[in-house]
């Protein structure tokens, strides 16, 4: 048990190790949606003008929004909002539409305008212009398809978001392991870290240009932090013992992190700045996990301080420690809503079964959010309206990825390997 809390589980040995800047992988996660809402209201994406790319994306993304979902039905095809039919999208039963068009601009980049219309109000809800190069049409989708939800939910979009997570595979008949980052929907996946030693817990830094990982291939575990755009990597903790579990304040100035350099494992805070860390945590327990609160006023982390693993929440001010869960056996891998109101965590009743699970801080209570057995590592999107995890199902370890309501479920397994230890990217700065 204690091994599990501290989330270093392997066996580490020296081995070798490559890096640099993200490149281009072939093992991309796929899609395959689980649970869907049904009564979903439907947008109806025409194919723009000029372009085949865009429509298949932002009516992909709305489909596994949980929110929203396309209509197939299309009884015309118009570019501009001012060609639209309203009495047959109104007998099609389509409410929302969004018709677009592409141009070629002098510079050889990409003019994309976009209009989405409320039918039954006959309103233009939206009418944007966005410029693009000819290779970043996918980035493109996902913004449009970000406005179109915040348009019609009133909550901003995640799709254009990355998520980090590391696959396990095998090479030359030995455990390899790789961490990537890709788009929300699994594409365009890229390799940060290849490693034959386990890599774990990839932390974005807050502005969304750097990852911190734990990395054994020392020997020993370390954290390391990495510019995903240059390449450049530095050392942050390699202290005498474990290091692990990094978490990044909201200001990206300090980081929070669990090491035995002191004989215990216990939670310390790094000043990035000069690296100097001071030890906040001290009991005979193992206290691992720490995550920074949204306002950076406190943290939870995970300690079995009381008999089994359960979330606690520091608070800087004080010093003072507070035991957040009480319901169940084990209560781990504690993480913050970007509002500061729910806690995403895996919890365990009893039995062998691991979940995800919701827990309201106003009230305590813990809602069971997954439906398989040996989930683990939440994270919240950043809008708050997904959770991601690793999963394991009919025998693969893939991601998952599931609205906070449970009214909509989808997984994404790689063509190869294992994906684990997921991390939801904060919204670009």
């Amino acid at each position: 048990m204690k091994l599990n809390l501290l989330a270093l589980t392997f066996a580490a040995a020296v081995g070798s190790i490559s890096l640099g800047l993200p490149s281009t992988a072939s093992a991309e996660l796929q899609i395959e949606i689980a649970k869907s809402f049904a009564e979903a209201p439907k947008v109806a994406i025409v194919p723009f003008e000029g372009d085949q790319l865009l429509q298949p994306i932002i009516t992909a993304n709305l489909n596994r929004s949980g929110q929203l979902s396309s209509a197939s039905n299309l009884p015309e095809k118009p570019t501009r909002s001012q060609d639209i039919n309203l009495a047959a999208w109104q007998g099609a039963g389509v409410p929302y539409v969004v018709v677009g068009r592409v141009n070629t601009l002098p510079s050889g980049s990409l003019e994309v305008q976009f209009e989405l219309m409320d039918i039954d109000k006959n309103t233009r809800l939206l009418g944007e212009k966005i410029n693009v190069p000819a290779n970043r049409m996918r980035e493109a989708a996902h913004l449009i398809s970000d406005k179109i939800y915040q348009a019609l939910t009133g909550v901003a979009g995640d799709f254009s978001g990355r998520i980090a997570y590391v696959l396990r595979d095998r090479k030359n008949s030995k455990p390899f392991f790789t961490l990537q980052i890709a788009d929300s929907d699994g594409q365009q996946p890229r390799t940060v870290l290849e490693s034959v030693e386990p890599i774990l817990s990839p932390t974005w830094t807050p502005d969304g240009r750097k990852l911190a990982y734990v990395s054994f291939e020392t020997g020993r575990p370390a954290i390391y932090m990495q510019d995903l755009a240059s390449g450049e990597r530095v050392t942050l903790a390699q202290f005498k013992g474990l290091n692990g579990a990094p978490s990044f304040s909201p200001d990206g100035k300090q980081m929070l992190l669990t090491s035995s350099k002191d004989g215990n494992p216990e939670i310390y805070v790094m000043d990035l700045s000069n690296k100097s860390v001071q030890r906040l945590t001290n009991d005979s327990a193992i206290d691992t996990e720490a995550r920074f609160a949204p306002d950076g006023k406190s943290f939870v982390f995970t300690s079995d301080r009381g008999g089994t693993p359960q979330i606690y929440r520091y608070y800087f001010d004080s010093a003072q420690v507070k035991r957040l869960t009480f319901n169940g056996r084990f209560n781990a891998r504690g993480s913050l809503s970007k509002d500061g109101q729910s806690l995403a965590l895996v919890h365990r009743q009893s039995g062998q079964q691991f979940q995800v699970g919701i827990m309201d801080l106003a009230s305590g209570v813990i809602s069971i959010l997954t439906p398989t057995p040996l989930d683990e590592s939440p994270s919240f999107s950043p809008n708050g309206q997904m959770v991601v995890y690793a999963t394991r199902e009919r025998g693969r370890g893939m991601l998952a990825i599931m609205s906070t309501d449970g009214r909509f479920r989808m997984n994404l397994p790689s063509q190869s390997g294992e994906v684990r230890e997921p991390a939801w990217a904060p919204t670009a700065r």
